[in-house]
């Protein structure tokens, strides 16, 4: 009777933790999803159409590659790759076009799944540099809180406060008590009609994509390097810390696939999950780790739950400010910016262009056409060479007794192999 006790509690366990898992990964960036897709030109029934695919898609993603391989393997959308888009949309862009550009980037994904050269090129990048690049993406997302406390207090002020508290009692839902104020105050300021004239049933409108050169340049490659760089590496990363060795090729492969069928009905694109993946990989999944994938199989199974409301959420998101949506977004990525700066600065020798991808990044410029995010690693690039090359000759010329190694003893990044 007692085993029979222990077995109900350990499934108990399982089955919530993929749950909460589910809601919290939800939960913590729907409104960037939405708000991206709105500043690349969707519609309201297009930011619909988006939300819901992306959300059952990585959900039945997540189920596949967890009961494949009996690991809890857990599938997110881009996040780093929402906030790009709200960056990359300066000036008019036709989603259409941005279809186009999303499609590229899930095919470049599943070909890093399919040459494994492509891969590892794409992960050499210089850890600074990618990461500086994302800072400086994440870091106007991360200013709306204080903008929207102060242009609709009464909207930005309660979601700040609420997540503050929690973030000190309960950190794991500081972000949807946040999003849980937002949403009170948004019904209190809306006289009853909380959804406005948006429809709140499910619906996938497809999208003739456009293939434009310049966009795919200033939108589809960046969205290519932050999903590689600030959520595939991340991800396969947090696996091995608990002991799973991902199958790199299957996972990019179908994830990318994944990615580019999604594109078709608005979605950006999906990756592996990082915090997700920590909850159903972790202990608090399950003790014994062969059991923990059945947590990832049921937060697959909450996204597909979750994904029928897309609907209701992306109606929610429409009658809020726009500053107040990307607010809520703000709050969730925090911790990303925090750690994209810390490793971005983390090596003196390159702080210099790490710094100068940063200010580009988030200058939102655009030049010829092509956004900030494209510009930001091409100047990066180019500093840091520069610099590497004038202590590389400094060492060359005096020889005698350096101090430090020389650049070329030390590398750019530390390796990191999918």
């Amino acid at each position: 009777m007692c085993s029979r006790s222990r077995e109900a509690s350990a499934i108990f366990q399982l089955f919530s933790t993929g749950v909460i898992a589910g809601i919290a990964g939800f939960a913590s960036s729907f409104t960037l999803v939405v708000a991206g897709l709105h500043a690349v030109g969707a519609s309201d029934d297009q930011a619909a159409s988006g939300l819901l695919i992306l959300t059952v898609t990585m959900g039945l993603v997540t189920i596949g590659l967890a009961w494949r391989y009996r690991m809890p393997i857990t599938v997110a959308w881009s996040t780093p790759g929402a906030a790009l888009l709200i960056v990359a949309a300066q000036g008019d862009v036709e989603f259409q076009a941005a279809v186009g550009a999303f499609i590229v980037c899930g095919v470049l994904i599943m070909v890093c799944g399919l040459v494994p050269a492509l891969g590892r090129l794409i992960t050499r990048i210089p850890q600074p540099i990618a990461s500086a690049m994302l800072a400086g993406i994440l870091f106007p997302i991360c200013l709306a809180p204080i903008t929207a406390s102060v242009e609709y207090p009464w909207l930005g002020l309660p979601m700040v406060v609420a997540w503050l508290i929690l973030l000190k009692v309960a950190p794991r839902w500081a972000v949807p008590g946040a999003l849980v104020a937002a949403i009170v105050a948004i019904a209190l300021t809306t006289d009853g009609n909380l959804f406005g004239d948006a429809a709140v049933v499910p619906q996938l409108t497809t999208v003739v994509p456009v293939f434009d050169p310049i966009l795919i340049v200033s939108l589809g490659i960046p969205l290519f390097i932050v999903t590689m760089a600030g959520q595939n590496v991340p991800g396969f990363t947090v696996m091995r810390t608990y002991g799973y060795a991902v199958p790199a090729g299957p996972a990019l492969t179908v994830t990318g696939a994944a990615s580019a069928v999604s594109a078709f009905f608005g979605g950006h694109a999906l990756n592996l999950a990082a915090i997700t993946a920590a909850l159903t990989a972790s202990e608090e999944a399950h003790d014994d780790p062969k059991r923990r994938w059945i947590a990832s199989v049921a937060a697959g199974t909450t996204y597909v739950v979750i994904g029928l409301g897309a609907g209701f959420a992306t109606a929610l998101v429409s009658v809020a400010p726009p500053i107040v949506v990307v607010a809520i977004a703000g709050l969730a990525v925090i911790g990303a910016l925090i750690a994209s700066v810390r490793t971005a600065l983390d090596a003196p020798e390159h702080r210099i262009a790490a710094i100068a991808t940063f200010l580009v990044a988030a200058s939102g410029i655009t030049v010829i056409g092509i956004g900030s995010a494209f510009w930001a690693l091409i100047v990066g690039a180019i500093i840091m060479a520069w610099l590497g090359w004038r202590r590389k000759a400094g060492a060359t010329a005096t020889p005698a007794g350096p101090t430090s190694a020389p650049e070329s003893a030390v590398p750019a990044a530390p390796e990191k192999k999918l």
